[in-house]
């Protein structure tokens, strides 16, 4: 299951980021790095782009990049 499949208020733990070069790395200085916890607080009207909270704080990514980053539910661990 990737990011961008995340229901609004569910919680799931990051397994991998995919992408390449810049893409990749810019999005694990975000701090979306494995083994950590993310949760879909809104999105906007359209669904693009999803608001996500993570380590503390919240961050707003395109459904583009959320589709690159794969994730496992809180229900499933």
């Amino acid at each position: 299951m990737t990011l961008d499949q995340l229901p609004i208020g569910k919680e799931a733990v990051i397994t991998s980021v995919g992408g390449e070069g810049a893409l990749r790395l810019r999005l694990l200085d975000m701090g979306l790095i494995p083994k950590t916890r993310v949760s879909v607080r809104k999105t906007a009207p359209m669904g693009d782009p999803m608001e996500i909270r993570l380590r503390g704080y919240e961050l707003t990514i395109r459904k583009e990049e959320a589709e690159k980053i794969e994730i496992l539910m809180e229900a499933a661990l």
